[in-house]
């Protein structure tokens, strides 16, 4: 299983004082020498973390791939295009948010996307989009040919008990479901190393994108031993 680092949360960091440190590029070259498979920045309209210098620095300086998290606009696919972006994550956005607060809604954005994947594809860019763990949302996508998906994990990663195991269930069948339809399933939102140890075994699941909880972690081990351990978990 591959493990994507998200390092948006370092650059948080540097911009709540202002000045370069601590560097988001650092902590990309670092993950990648700890294990990690790619990179994940989110590249927000309000640009309250990574900016468009960041991405281009952390493309220059490492050689796993970079995934893009974009919101569905003209000018997030027209800038993944420009800069020879190889990944794209199409996920939603609102300006008052703290962080993503779910998955996009497919059926509102269904004629734009529609309309502009396509060309993405053109320009050989692997696409993904952030969705919830519905099973209607997977026939959507792949009237739309998508080809992958990041569920979005995080009522699993703040519920537990019984519910947690409802949750969990209605993801392994989700993807099931989306494997079946030859979509590619990936995973990340809130998780942490207790919430990784239960999601990690659903058959079909390719790919974690994980940051806050790791960039979080690194403060007290390490931002190296942190990504070593995760990724010693999901194998």
């Amino acid at each position: 299983m591959r493990l994507g680092v998200n390092i948006d949360h370092v650059a948080t960091l540097r911009n709540a004082r202002g000045g370069i440190h601590p560097d988001p590029i650092k902590a990309a070259v670092i993950s990648e020498k700890a294990g990690a498979d790619l990179i994940v920045a989110h590249l927000r309209e309000d640009r309250r973390h990574i900016n468009e210098d960041d991405i281009a620095n952390i493309i220059k300086n490492i050689n796993i791939p970079l995934q893009l998290e974009v919101a569905p606009t003209r000018f997030m696919f027209n800038f993944a295009i420009r800069n020879n972006i190889k990944k794209v994550c199409i996920v939603p956005e609102k300006r008052q948010e703290l962080t993503t607060e779910g998955g996009l809604n497919i059926k509102y954005n269904f004629n734009f996307l529609k309309e502009m994947l396509p060309t993405l594809y053109k320009n050989k860019i692997e696409v993904s989009l952030f969705l919830d763990p519905d099973i209607e949302n997977i026939d959507v996508c792949k009237e739309l040919g998508v080809n992958a998906i990041e569920f979005h994990t995080g009522e699993i990663a703040n519920t537990f008990g019984e519910e947690e195991k409802f949750l969990i269930n209605k993801l392994e069948n989700v993807i099931k479901y989306a494997a079946t339809l030859g979509i590619s399933n990936r995973a990340g939102h809130g998780l942490n190393f207790d919430k990784t140890k239960k999601i990690i075994n659903i058959k079909f699941l390719e790919e974690l994108n994980i940051g806050h909880f790791i960039i979080g972690e690194s403060i007290f081990y390490g931002l190296s031993e942190v990504v070593k351990k995760m990724k010693k978990i999901i194998g």
